[in-house]
């Protein structure tokens, strides 16, 4: 891997470890700016490096690192929040996959990858409230409560994220994606550099 590659991944961790220090507070899961760079890695650095840039991040959290919305260190996968840290890994695949794939350069289809990014992550993260709230709190939440606290009261801040990471997508994507030259980013926007 080039220098410059890891230079982009790096990049992407560190937004996401910043994107946790920026919450509002809601019951059970805390609304953060995370999900901001989850999208963008996906979309700007393709499906491989941007699920790569987010598993650095889980990994620099759970040696220890404080880079999670509540601190870090490995004892964080017994906390109910922790499926959604994972669903950041698979839903930036998800979202460079699907930009990629079917080569979508329209702020309404980038909405739509953006938004099955957002379910993929939600979907991680309210199985993980579901069991964790069950098997390590012992203070059992129902699934309706589940959908209730892991999805319902934290998505619409997400989805207005959703709307806004489309149209910076949208716009910043064509501009860089000659500067990021990998294999993967076979987008038509995507020029080899020189």
């Amino acid at each position: 891997m080039k220098a410059r590659t890891i230079s982009y991944v790096a990049l992407f961790t560190a937004l996401t470890a910043i994107g946790a220090f920026i919450k509002i507070p809601i019951p059970y899961i805390p609304f953060t700016l995370q999900i901001l760079a989850v999208y963008l890695a996906g979309a700007l650095l393709g499906p491989r490096l941007g699920m790569l840039s987010q598993l650095c991040y889980v990994l620099i959290g759970l040696i220890g690192v404080p880079v999670f919305a509540e601190g870090g260190g490995f004892g964080y996968i017994f906390k109910p929040t922790f499926g959604y840290l994972l669903g950041y890994i698979l839903g930036a695949y998800v979202n460079g996959w699907l930009i990629n794939r079917f080569s979508l350069a329209t702020i309404r289809s980038i909405f739509f990858a953006n938004a099955a990014t957002l379910l993929t992550v939600y979907l991680f993260g309210c199985i993980w409230l579901y069991g964790a709230m069950k098997w390590i709190v012992e203070t059992p939440l129902s699934i309706s409560q589940t959908i209730l606290y892991g999805f319902l009261l934290p998505v619409p801040g997400d989805l207005m994220l959703c709307i806004l990471c489309a149209v910076i997508i949208q716009q910043v994507r064509p501009r860089i994606a000659r500067y990021i030259n990998v294999k993967e980013l076979n987008h038509p926007w995507a020029k080899p550099t020189l």
